[in-house]
């Protein structure tokens, strides 16, 4: 019968397309014995794996199937995608196993209990208690061979009847989440369905190949979910990582996929490495690649170690898992979304989907039958890794002000996500020796009663520093991702750390914060006002506008009923929304509440001191249209991180219009026109297109560009406006005199030029930069700012554009955490990164640097809220 079912399934293929797919020598352990009550994935199918690709709800159907049918197999929901699809991880262990798995699995989070448990328990634990595996695949969607592993893991581990798999199920309990990503993975899938050929096409420049903008690497939001890890934007994120923190395992393995010509890369990776690992990490790197080699040796597939990734950034899937205790690992088998069915390398060689399962399904099982082998080995390494003696930092504990208006309260419930614990002072106290976050300068510093402190006295004390240190150690410049990510940067708080414990007493955090939210005086008599400075006011006012409401911005400090309101406070008069009278107070109740604002209810509008409530000063804002421009040349995660800031963050609905339709757009019907990050754009706006935009922003329209498009918009490129790129110090001619002639030795080497060439980028670093907090693009902000910098690129000062933020004018004080050459400080030292130049009666906003990075780099979003929102009016 299972053999009628393949012939006609593949009556529809040609006889050589049928053989290039499907080859004797990847079969997937075809001499072991397996279970024939468990549903082979060819039986379910109706193919062999490596033929088709799966649509994620046949993968769920089949690995329902598979659980119901074992008793080795548990599968439980974590949580939906935007989209509404499920997130499983099947749990597989013997049947004894799963009959005490409770017993397991809080047993086990008791060996990363720290001083909480003694050596003589501990060691008791690691001689009868299994050791856990966790198996992530299919985190990017278009690296679909990983969930196709997935399935004939969890087939192996069901089914499997031979001595290595009991093993396997005796000594362990896997963790198998068999696809990260289901949206990404179906927009991939769906697109090459409807792309690939009858007769197979290996040709890597077929339409079977070369998939659309934006791609299946991402979630719907057009986000990298192997980013995400730390900073728990996403729902896919969300459940992942507090289901993996019910169970904290010995190891992780991340299933990915790069270039089709690339041979499979395997541990170990390159530096730099997060430096507050235990040592004893890169030796488990070791083992586990080498027993990944030594498969790939039998097997006679290409592979390579220690080359081009890294595991120092933490949100990946290879380095949180690191510094919560597992060892981390990743794993990059060649093929992505250009692998399709089958592919001719750049050496002659057919790349098939079966081969690509073949390589992943050998890694997996060879690193399950290591954790086996060395079950308390690793078992003493996850113990060990949560106690003191680990922790080599010389901070004793970081501190948060209680600051009700910035993201304070943000990055203390991300903590607590993360199952970190948080206390928070009883009274008043001071620090000696308190550490300052923008100069690094120690100080004697008083903090007031509800300050939370996070201390490095706690079993996960190296997640705490590698989230909060300022600086990381950084072996290489030379890095796969960034080189800052330290959270009181990114959320441009006023924090501070110190060697020494703060002699206060606390009270232990069970639950995260909430800011104040609701209506002071919601009778009021003449009208409302919201501070800006809250971090949800721009939702405020998104609701607002969605009511109906007139809404002015008071453009001037003012004093009111005895409250101080920075420039930018949101003013809602009762005469102006007169139509609103019946419900207004009920409206503003609801508006706060849903937003989490305060809102203040004034029975007169005479200030104390600043402007009055109407007046002049008190400028209407007007809902404008927005239009995001996407798809190529433009960054699908830039594009992505803007809608997300408008659509989910801010709740303010945008429209997002393809390039090519920007031709035939009547831009008369837009406000705002947003320009993602991009390259080579002058490609995609001809000379007519501008003109007509140009013609747009004289006519009153506002142009925002950033990252790539802030630049296009320079005198030097589209001459758009006259505003410069900033370029390096001109050198004296005295200077030039004395800078000695270039020799070969000064050049160095062929083989050290992609070294040289990384010293000389900034791999994503934080920069002290300061901004012009009376300009409207900077309401709400205070004057200094980390900017996140990825790039030499930045805008020369001038009189002849309004520079409303700017990079510290000392070179040698302008790196705040990361890496930047001398070069790159000395070119960037006091130029612009936000500025807006007047055209006509319209504007273009420059934002060089990206604005919400990943969406957690959140200390600069307000500049692009206020760019949005808050400068059509203005």
């Amino acid at each position: 019968m299972k053999r009628l079912v393949l012939l006609l399934l593949f009556a529809g293929f040609s006889t050589s397309a049928f053989a290039q797919l499907l080859s004797p020598r990847f079969q997937f352990d075809p001499d072991l014995s397996y279970d024939p009550a468990i549903p082979t994935p060819a039986e379910f199918f109706g193919y062999e794996l490596g033929s088709e690709y799966a649509m994620h709800f046949q993968m769920v159907d089949y690995l329902e199937a598979v659980a119901e049918a074992s008793d080795r197999v548990t599968m439980e929901e974590y949580g939906r995608t935007y989209e509404g699809r499920p997130l499983y991880t099947l749990t597989i262990t013997s049947p004894a196993n799963h009959n005490r798995i409770d017993e397991i699995r809080t047993t086990n989070l008791r060996l990363a209990s720290g001083t909480d448990l003694s050596d003589v328990d501990a060691s008791a634990i690691i001689g009868s208690n299994p050791a856990v595996s966790w198996m992530g695949y299919n985190v990017h969607g278009n690296e679909p061979s990983t969930g196709e592993t997935a399935i004939q893991v969890v087939y192996r581990l069901a089914a499997g009847t031979d001595a290595e798999t009991q093993q396997i199920l005796d000594d362990t309990v896997v963790i198998i989440d068999p696809c990260m990503n289901p949206d990404g993975r179906d927009r991939y899938v769906y697109w090459y369905k409807s792309s690939q050929a009858h007769m197979l096409a290996t040709d890597p420049f077929d339409l079977e190949h070369d998939e659309i903008w934006p791609g299946g690497r991402t979630n719907h939001y057009w986000f990298d979910l192997n980013r995400d890890w730390m900073w728990l934007i996403h729902p896919e994120s969300q459940g992942r990582v507090a289901r993996y923190n019910e169970w904290l395992p010995q190891i992780h393995v991340d299933y990915h996929e790069q270039g089709f010509n690339a041979n499979y890369f395997t541990m170990p990776g390159v530096p730099p490495r997060n430096l507050n690992l235990p040592d004893a990490y890169d030796y488990w790197a070791e083992v586990f690649g080498n027993a990944n080699v030594e498969e790939f040796d039998k097997h006679q597939i290409n592979y390579a170690t220690r080359e081009v990734f890294d595991f120092f950034y933490p949100g990946y899937g290879s380095s949180y898992p690191s510094i919560m205790g597992a060892i981390g690992m990743l794993t990059e088998q060649g093929g992505h979304s250009r692998g399709g069915r089958a592919v001719d390398t750049d050496d002659g060689y057919v790349l098939t989907l079966q081969q690509r399962i073949f390589d992943h399904y050998t890694t997996s099982m060879a690193s399950l039958r290591t954790v086996a082998e060395q079950r308390a080995e690793l078992q003493q390494y996850f113990r060990d890794f949560f106690l003191p003696k680990t922790n080599e930092s010389e901070t004793a504990a970081y501190i948060l002000p209680n600051n009700e208006d910035d993201y304070t309260y943000d990055v203390v419930k991300l903590m607590l996500d993360h199952d970190i614990q948080v206390h928070r002072a009883d009274a008043d106290f001071t620090v000696g020796d308190a550490r300052s976050y923008w100069s690094g300068e120690v100080e004697r510093r008083a903090f007031d009663a509800g300050a939370f402190i996070v201390r490095t006295d706690q079993p996960k004390h190296i997640f705490i520093n590698t989230l909060m240190q300022r600086q990381m150690a950084i072996e290489d410049s030379v890095m796969y991702d960034m080189a800052s990510w330290s959270a009181p940067l990114a959320y441009n708080l006023d924090a501070a750390w110190t060697t020494s414990a703060p002699g206060v007493a606390t009270t232990l955090l069970d639950a995260p914060p909430s800011r104040p939210m609701g209506v002071t005086n919601a009778d009021a008599q003449y009208g409302y006002v919201i501070d800006w400075q809250q971090t949800k006011a721009p939702n405020a006012l998104a609701a607002l506008w969605r009511e109906g409401y007139r809404v002015r911005s008071l453009q001037e400090p003012s004093t009111i009923g005895g409250e101080a309101f920075a420039a930018g406070a949101l003013v809602v008069l009762n005469g102006r929304n007169y139509d609103h009278r019946a419900r207004i107070a009920a409206d503003m109740q609801r508006i706060a509440e849903e937003t989490g604002v305060e809102i203040i209810g004034m029975d007169s509008g005479r200030a104390s001191d600043g402007v009055d409530l109407a007046s002049r000063s008190s400028a209407p804002l007007h809902q404008p249209k927005v239009a995001l421009m996407v798809d190529a040349p433009f960054s699908s995660y830039t594009a992505g991180q803007l809608w997300y800031l408008f659509d989910r963050f801010t709740e303010f609905g945008i429209s997002r219009i393809r390039t090519d339709a920007v031709g035939g757009l009547d831009l008369n019907e837009y406000d705002v026109l947003l320009l993602p990050g991009a390259f080579g754009l002058g490609s995609a706006l001809d000379s007519t297109t501008l003109a007509r935009i140009q013609h747009w922003v004289r006519d009153g329209g506002t142009l925002i560009g950033t990252e790539g498009s802030a630049l296009f918009f320079t005198e030097g490129q589209s001459g758009l406006t006259p505003v410069e790129m900033a370029k390096a110090p001109e050198m004296s001619e005295d200077e030039k005199k004395k800078r000695p002639a270039l020799k070969p030795s000064d050049v160095g080497p062929y083989s050290a030029r992609a070294d040289s060439s990384g010293l000389r980028r900034i791999p994503g670093s934080a920069l002290r930069a300061r901004l012009d907090t009376s300009h409207p693009l900077a309401f709400g902000l205070p004057e200094t700012l980390y900017s996140l910098k990825q790039n030499a690129n930045a805008l020369e000062p001038s009189r002849g554009y309004q520079m409303v933020g700017y990079y510290d004018g000392d070179a040698d004080n302008l790196l705040a955490s990361g890496y930047t050459s001398q070069e790159n400080r000395e070119k960037l030292a006091n130029k612009v990164f936000a500025g807006v130049q007047p055209v006509g009666r319209g504007q273009v906003v420059f934002l060089v640097d990206n604005t919400q990075y990943r969406m957690f780099w959140l200390g600069p979003t307000r500049l692009m809220q206020n760019a949005v929102m808050l400068l059509p009016s203005l």
